[in-house]
């Protein structure tokens, strides 16, 4: 050993240690290499066109665009923003969204849901500094959905309830139709919520500016009219540049325009980066909401428009898509976006056959807009308050109201309760309201659909179910099995559903739980009544039952063999659950006696190995 080694002995043994460690970060960053890679190369094939679909996917774009003009500056202006970027998020969540989601002929484009979620976020922010808060508040909601991608987040949307989306979608529509009142007939509004602001109106109507009324009903009508005929898929383009043609050539100076809201930019829309200095309380809750709402929505999309080759769609990958959309929308200084049932379904009526479809209708809107930015201008803004009433009126289903209303009873309730905050409250505190809505409607749902059976021995030695009897009979064994969930308040129904062992001589109760879990504690009190019938002070606890078919379950080996080697627990509890162990269900195949003989008492086959059963009794 060299005088240097021997100095610093600790530097000759750590040597292949400290290049172990190197070789496995090495090999670390390779393998995540490989998989980056291996990951690219498959969405790379997913991505690529197929010739034989590129000519309908082209002209299938086309009608996309077209209509995403006047539907784009729409959602803009119900965010509270220059029109022109809901046109910059109209080309580039087409785009984005075209290229990453794996439901291949979903639209990711400005829904009308978002946009005012978009504008109620805004609300309390200067209108001169809406510009940059706009940028953060999209890029903000593109992270939170790739990250709920990312950490596969989309199978909770499943406990969103349809009754509660219903509610919240159909007061959306009607805080559209209330809240545009006013640009209608270009009159002025005051008031905090739509619902104020079209009092307003309606209560001032020497406000109304005539020319205006004109041009907005005139346009409402058209595109009411033309959405009943072969032409319903330009009703919207049509019923703008027609009022549009007309303001121009009257020279009609008191229709407010598009151009006195904001001057639209020529050429290629910028590129911007967010002002983290805008991120406020509302903004960051308005990000989560709008992501919630798109989210919710694009799963929609997934059902109705399924793959044409039968692979089937992933919902995070839908959400990392969306989240993608909406980075680029931001980066191009557009509004949020998301996952569209309207321009889906135009898109599919349209022929579209890929995801190349919805990627050219954002390259046929980026077209429009270089060549069509200033007469963008001339809309006049009563047409585009006309748009978003037209798709508002248009996206209330009476029809799934009513059987909501019909057939379920806390349905209607979570319904009409959502549907009265999204009027009353801003539309984040409406998604919270929705949320919680949606988790009380589950646990109900769970404690009603709980079920309890018994389980009758047959001749043959089968069992079949028969109703629970209202009070246990003498010194009989009854096997009851459990259909539902036992969490949260399931546990308690249970508890609640048993049948009365008062009166009853020695009551012998054994309750299937196989797969399942339960609050022992719930059972404790049914456990104790039972004592005080006559039964045993033991309680015993088999790890295996008879399954339906009459074959027995056996026990499932693990560590509790080993502990229970090395002695037994202290606790009484835990001894009457050794106690039962070495009952097993041997007895139950044997014929009632041997249950009758031995207690009267509860039985309960865990769900989990005997392991995992903790030693005091209680359950985790």
């Amino acid at each position: 050993m060299s005088g240097q080694d021997a100095e610093n002995p600790s530097s000759t043994a750590d040597g292949p240690a400290s290049t172990g460690g190197k070789d496995a970060s090495t090999a670390a960053r390779a393998a995540t290499l490989a998989r980056a890679k291996q990951a690219f190369g498959g969405w790379l094939r997913g991505v690529r066109p197929h010739r034989e679909d590129l000519r309908s996917d082209v002209l299938a774009g086309l009608p996309g665009a077209i209509s995403s003009v006047p539907d784009g500056m729409a959602t803009a202006l119900l965010a509270g923003v220059n029109p022109a970027y809901g046109l910059y998020a109209s080309f580039s969540g087409k785009i984005g969204g075209g290229l990453s989601t794996s439901t291949k002929l979903m639209v990711v484009t400005t829904t009308t849901a978002a946009s005012l979620a978009a504008g109620s976020a805004l609300a309390d922010i200067a209108p001169e500094n809406r510009d940059s808060a706009i940028v953060t508040l999209t890029i903000l909601t593109g992270l939170v959905m790739i990250i709920a991608g990312a950490f596969h987040l989309g199978r909770y949307i499943r406990f969103v309830s349809r009754s509660v989306m219903l509610g919240f979608l159909t007061g959306v529509a009607v805080n559209i139709v209330l809240g545009q009142l006013a640009g209608l007939l270009g009159a002025p509004t005051e008031g905090g919520v739509a619902a104020q602001k079209a009092y307003y109106v309606v209560t001032h109507p020497s406000g109304v500016n005539v020319a205006s009324a004109i041009v907005g009903v005139s346009a409402l009508a058209v595109m009411f009219l033309l959405s009943r005929t072969r032409i319903a898929l330009f009703a919207t383009l049509i019923a703008v540049v027609v009022p549009t043609v007309v303001v121009a050539v009257m020279g009609l100076d008191t229709v407010q325009t598009v151009a006195d809201v904001g001057a639209i930019p020529s050429g290629l829309p910028p590129l911007v980066l967010p002002h983290w200095s805008d991120l406020t309380v509302g903004v960051i809750t308005g990000a989560f909401a709008i992501a919630a709402i798109a989210l919710v929505q694009g799963a929609g999309v997934a059902e109705a428009a399924p793959n044409r080759d039968g692979s089937p769609s992933r919902m995070n990958r839908d959400f990392i898509g969306q989240g993608v959309a909406n980075l680029a929308s931001g980066i191009f200084h557009g509004t949020p976006v998301g996952g569209s049932v309207s321009s889906t379904a135009l898109n599919v009526t349209a022929g579209a056959k890929s995801r190349w479809a919805s990627i050219f209708a954002g390259v046929w809107m980026l077209i429009i807009l270089l060549a069509l930015a200033q007469a963008v201008g001339l809309v006049p803004m009563p047409t585009l308050a006309a748009v978003l009433i037209f798709a508002a009126v248009m996206s209330l289903r009476f029809g799934d109201i009513g059987v909501v209303w019909k057939t379920s009873h806390t349905g209607k309730i979570g319904m009409v309760i959502t549907f009265l905050s999204t009027l009353a409250l801003p539309v984040a505190a409406a998604v919270g309201v929705g949320v919680i809505c949606s988790l009380l409607l589950q646990l109900n749902k769970s404690q009603m659909d709980l079920r309890i059976v018994r389980l009758g021995r047959r001749d043959d030695g089968m069992f079949v179910e028969q109703p629970v009897p209202t009070v246990l009979p003498d010194a009989e064994p009854v096997v009851l099995d459990v259909y539902g969930s036992l969490l949260y308040a399931g546990a308690r129904t249970l508890g609640a559903h048993l049948p009365d062992p008062r009166g009853s001589h020695r009551p012998v109760v054994i309750l299937r739980l196989r797969g399942r879990t339960a609050r022992l504690d719930v059972l404790r009190g049914h456990r104790r009544v039972c004592r005080r019938a006559g039964g045993s002070r033991r309680a015993a606890v088999p790890v295996g039952c008879a399954t339906r078919d009459g074959a027995p379950i056996p026990p499932q080996p693990g560590r509790g063999r080993a502990r229970q080697d090395q002695g037994l627990p202290r606790d009484r509890g835990a001894r009457r659950l050794h106690a039962g162990r070495r009952a097993g269900c041997a007895d139950l195949a044997g014929g009632s006696g041997g249950w009758a003989r031995g207690s009267g008492l509860i039985l309960v086959v865990p769900a989990r190995p005997w392991t995992e059963i903790p030693r005091d009794g209680r359950a985790h």
